[in-house]
């Protein structure tokens, strides 16, 4: 019976209810001396109650319903949203350890290689013994040294001697000239045979004296 009233946009018996609030007023009030229009109002007032608490009563529940329909509509809205974002979350997830598992079987390639690698390492040859650190002569530089420029200088002077005799050995050409001497002073009484004699006591490479 309330929601026809409810829905109902037109008030046609407003007039009436607005006299019967406003005896119903006067009565609490106390203002109305007329025992016969209060015996009579009455019932009107019996009834305004009544509608009273109907309309109430029809507001709390379309108002409750209203607000559970709404209600159970974002509920309804925010479900379905994270459902969508569960959802996606797993995609993700399920990625995530796609990648990670991918990455597990690279590093473990790759250890394996490195572990080839060093296995296939030649050892590292053996130290040698302290036996040699016991004969190691800290003056023994010098003494190399020393031998080393001795032979040097034996090379060179081999050297020297050879390319001496094979000059030596090379034949000389000779070539003639004629030398006149003239020697100062000289008179009647010098010794020429003297002078030719001292003449020749004169040396030079290559220069031979004749007849």
């Amino acid at each position: 019976m309330a929601q026809p009233l409810l829905l109902d946009s037109t008030w046609r018996d407003q007039q009436k209810f607005e006299n019967a609030e406003a005896v119903y007023q006067c009565t609490i009030a106390g203002t109305s001396g007329n025992n016969k229009e209060n015996s009579g109002s009455s019932k009107l007032i019996n009834e305004i109650a009544e509608a009273r608490q109907q309309i109430q009563k029809a507001l709390s529940s379309s108002g409750g319903s209203a607000l559970s329909s709404g209600g159970d509509g974002q509920f309804n809205n925010r479900m379905n949203t994270l459902e969508t974002e569960n959802k996606e979350l797993k995609k993700i997830v399920d990625d995530m350890k796609k990648m990670v598992s991918k990455l597990e079987s690279r590093v473990t390639a790759l250890e394996g290689g490195k572990s080839s690698a060093t296995g296939s390492k030649p050892a590292p040859a053996p130290a040698d013994d302290d036996d040699d650190d016991d004969d190691f002569d800290l003056f023994g530089d010098d003494d190399v040294m020393e031998e080393a420029q001795a032979e040097a200088e034996k090379i060179k002077q081999e050297r020297i001697k050879a390319y001496a005799d094979k000059k030596a050995k090379k034949p000389v050409l000779i070539a003639k000239s004629s030398i006149v001497l003239d020697v100062k002073p000289w008179d009647d009484e010098t010794d020429m045979k003297e002078l030719e004699r001292c003449v020749r006591t004169v040396v030079m490479d290559g220069l031979v004296w004749g007849n």
